[in-house]
């Protein structure tokens, strides 16, 4: 029997648009065998729907700085963005999943109650998340027309810094702990988000603005695609604290299925065992409980462990949680009902 689950964090959208190819929408419709994720193999896989990103990339001339160096203690973030460049390729991706749901291929969900409905209807649920805010100004007058066009959760800061905040470098053997908190601006953007009901997601935010975060909020804190820290000390990882933290808030940790944030050696290696994706859980289900461990896959954003591939090996992930003695309720909340439960007391 499969299990349906569904996912924290998805670049499928960045992924078709920057495809050359005129037939985007037909891409995810039929079933392409480029990238991880279409709707044919998310049906095959089980997956009822999840959070699909829109990250406005770096600009073309600024691609290679994408990979950091540690030039620093801190290490090298990516360039900024303007706002209009960043709103320029969020509006193209936004367009886009509209154009997706026009085609019949999901439902775009501004409430707990839609994603209910979707699911029941056996319609991909999707939640309208932007992955890095530079596409917000200061004033957040973007905002209010991205909330309108059913923007529902953000992250604060991709791995590089805003002026709401600070990211993360691509870094291994680090400690998230680098660089300032959130900006005045970035606290109302947090205070904007807890009134609007817009889930905060903690992935790629730098120690002292997930501090901030935790300080501000009244939500659960959610950290939609990463992993422990301990396993694999990247500081795009989550040490103990900031795990404690979570599960104070009854908040949630999607596991991020990339190599390089699962091994211990920080290697982007295919031949990555699908046993240290179970450490992780593991390791997750201590330090937050049952109820705090969900899915966060980075499908079309980061490479995956051979044995898992693309969306349709989530199923032995999950077969290989019950291998280890996990029961069918235990699996069913960490491949689904996790979120479902973070996403009523975030979204409404």
């Amino acid at each position: 029997m499969t299990i349906p689950f569904f996912d924290g964090h998805n670049d499928t959208l960045l992924r078709l648009v920057d495809s050359s190819r005129p037939d985007k929408i037909a891409m995810f419709v039929d079933g392409t065998i480029d990238g991880q994720l279409d709707l044919p193999r998310a049906n095959q896989a089980g997956m009822t729907g999840g959070f699909f990103a829109i990250f406005p990339p770096p600009l073309k001339a600024d691609a290679a700085s994408v990979v950091s160096s540690p030039t620093s203690s801190a290490g090298q973030l990516p360039p900024n963005l303007f706002v209009r460049d960043a709103l320029a390729s969020t509006i193209e991706m936004v367009s886009l999943l509209y154009k997706l749901e026009r085609a019949g291929a999901l439902a775009v969900c501004r409430t707990a109650g839609d994603v209910q409905n979707a699911i029941k209807n056996k319609k991909l649920a999707a939640i309208f998340h932007i992955e890095g805010a530079e596409a917000i100004d200061v004033k957040f007058d973007s905002f209010e027309v991205l909330y309108a066009a059913g923007l529902r959760s953000i992250g604060i800061t991709w791995s590089r810094g805003n002026v709401f905040g600070t990211g993360v470098p691509f870094l291994h053997n680090v400690d998230p702990d680098i660089g300032p908190g959130l900006t005045d601006a970035g606290k109302d953007l947090i205070k904007l988000c807890d009134k609007r009901g817009v889930m905060i997601d903690l992935s790629h935010l730098n120690a002292a603005g997930f501090r901030d975060v935790a300080r501000l909020s009244t939500k659960p804190l959610v950290a939609t695609h990463s992993n422990v820290h301990a396993i694999s000390p990247s500081a795009r990882n989550l040490t103990a604290w900031q795990l404690a933290a979570i599960k104070e808030s009854a908040g949630v940790v999607g596991l991020n299925y990339a190599t390089g944030f699962l091994r211990p050696d920080g290697k982007w290696d295919t031949n990555t065992p699908l046993e240290i994706m179970v450490r992780h859980i593991d390791a997750l289900v201590d330090a937050l409980g049952e109820d705090g461990v969900a899915l966060g896959s980075d499908f079309d954003g980061a490479q995956m462990p051979k044995e898992l591939k693309d969306v349709t090996g989530v199923p032995k992930l999950l077969k290989a949680l019950l291998d280890k003695g996990y029961g069918q309720t235990l699996v069913r909340k960490i491949a689904q009902d996790n979120w479902l439960s973070v996403i009523e007391r975030t979204m409404g």
